[in-house]
């Protein structure tokens, strides 16, 4: 069975680096949220370009749910449909812990939104790489975006706001220390989803 895969988590917690690694593990595509389509690469542009000024709260949502309708229909759902499976840097629950945590619109009509975009395809797992802000701070290394330059109290509310969504439903997320080492991290994000996922074992 194909499954899909995700990794959430704040600014600088490894989401990237940890979804190649069980990307490519598991022979499985790799994407991400926003971008990983030409359309997600133009909205992902003009979301994150700290010169964007003057975008209200409720446009980004907005574009985001865009960019995950394009990504769904021409990336995800077609891999899905040939028997791959699918990992991806960021999904819906960067919507609602990003929005609705962080800039402070409602969770369940974002997570309708959400819903909606992607026509109602849920990921199977959704692996949360928990890091300290004070932890993630360090490991900044260039020029913020205007996503990363939002705040620390911005910051704060989406780290919040992912424990309280892992935590409303630990049947979907896996909360996973991100503090370590990646080769660390990494074997606690296999034993974690192969725990969750068991029918990946003999493919890992």
């Amino acid at each position: 069975m194909a499954r899909f895969i995700v990794f959430e988590g704040g600014e600088a917690s490894g989401k990237s680096t940890q979804s190649v690694l069980l990307a490519e593990r598991l022979g499985a595509v790799h994407t991400h949220e926003p971008g990983g389509t030409d359309l997600g690469a133009a909205l992902r542009a003009l979301l994150l370009d700290a010169r964007t000024t003057g975008l209200s709260d409720r446009a980004e949502a907005l574009l985001m749910a865009a960019d995950r309708a394009q990504h769904v229909a021409e990336v995800v759902r077609p891999a899905l449909a040939q028997g791959r499976h699918v990992v991806s840097d960021r999904y819906a629950g960067s919507t609602l812990a990003y929005q609705g945590y962080g800039r402070g619109l409602p969770v369940f009509e974002l997570r309708r939104l959400s819903g909606w975009a992607a026509n109602e395809l849920w990921p199977d797992l959704i692996v949360l790489l928990d890091v300290p802000r004070s932890v993630a701070a360090g490991r900044a290394g260039h020029q913020p975006d205007r996503m990363e330059a939002a705040g620390e109290a911005f910051h704060d509310r989406v780290l919040r706001g992912y424990q309280a969504l892992a935590a409303a439903d630990p049947a979907r997320w896996a909360v996973v220390d991100g503090t370590a080492a990646p080769d660390a991290v990494a074997q606690a994000v296999w034993e974690s989803v192969t725990t969750r996922l068991p029918d990946l074992v003999a493919e890992g």
